[in-house]
């Protein structure tokens, strides 16, 4: 079976990032995975939660919401704090994604570029330092061998790919987004991915600018390739899993 891993920072970057892929490749009967590093307990909208703690809890429901709609097999969000990815100890975090990436064995990986993303968040740019290191060191079997000893082997993900954009908020310090090499056709899954994001509801204030930057956006999200497998000149892709063998 063909699987996609996304990792994110926050519950609703499924969705407003790589919403219509997800959903998409689902469709396609590609297995669809998310992880979410934070449960967004320092957002500044906080649908009416008294606490970080209650907000967190919140999110996570929303996330799995979220989620549902999309259809992903599997969405698990981690407890490190949000807006202190750059505080957290980058090694025990890279182990943690490592060992999920050798339970899930995907053959594609996304997350943020460098960046992060068209909002430049801190956390976006960690969780893509992150999940880069677990998509080189998961292969690698003089990386956390002790996770051998519990039934796990080195995995090897095929692809890795950053969200991409040909656009950037007027109102948000400046950013420099990696060129696109994928271009995905997503069609109605707009709809579906717009959904999806509304299951935050903690977000809402959020819901009309979101909603218009996507239609202004159009049926299509835009990836970078960073890394891949198969060594090869850089091309114009419309399949994340162009090339991809379908093995275990």
């Amino acid at each position: 079976m063909l699987r996609l891993l996304c990792v994110t920072a926050h519950p609703d970057d499924e969705a407003g990032g790589f919403g219509g892929s997800l959903a998409l490749y689902q469709s396609q009967g590609v297995q669809t995975s998310v992880i979410c590093l934070t449960p967004g307990q320092a957002a500044t909208h906080r649908g009416g939660a008294g606490s970080d703690l209650e907000l967190a809890e919140l999110r996570r429901k929303e996330f799995a919401a979220s989620c549902a709609i999309l259809k992903v097999k599997r969405g698990i969000v981690l407890d490190y704090p949000d807006g202190q990815l750059h505080r957290q100890d980058l090694y025990k975090v890279v182990y943690e994604l490592t060992r999920h990436v050798r339970e899930l064995r995907p053959q594609v990986m996304l997350t943020f570029g460098l960046e992060g993303g068209l909002t430049g968040h801190t956390d976006h740019s960690w969780a893509s330092i992150m999940a880069t290191l677990a998509f080189h060191w998961a292969g690698r079997n003089n990386r956390y061998p002790d996770q051998f000893k519990r039934g796990l082997a080195s995995y090897r993900p095929q692809k890795l790919y950053y969200a991409t954009a040909d656009f950037s908020l007027p109102d948000r310090p400046p950013i420099t987004l990696p060129p696109a090499s994928a271009i995905i056709e997503i069609g109605n899954y707009l709809e579906t991915k717009i959904a999806a994001f509304k299951a935050h509801e903690s977000q809402a204030p959020l819901w009309p600018r979101f909603d218009y930057y996507m239609r202004q956006r159009g049926q299509r999200e835009m990836f970078h390739l960073a890394a891949a497998t198969t060594t090869r000149p850089l091309q114009q892709e419309t399949d994340l899993f162009a090339e991809v063998e379908e093995k275990d």
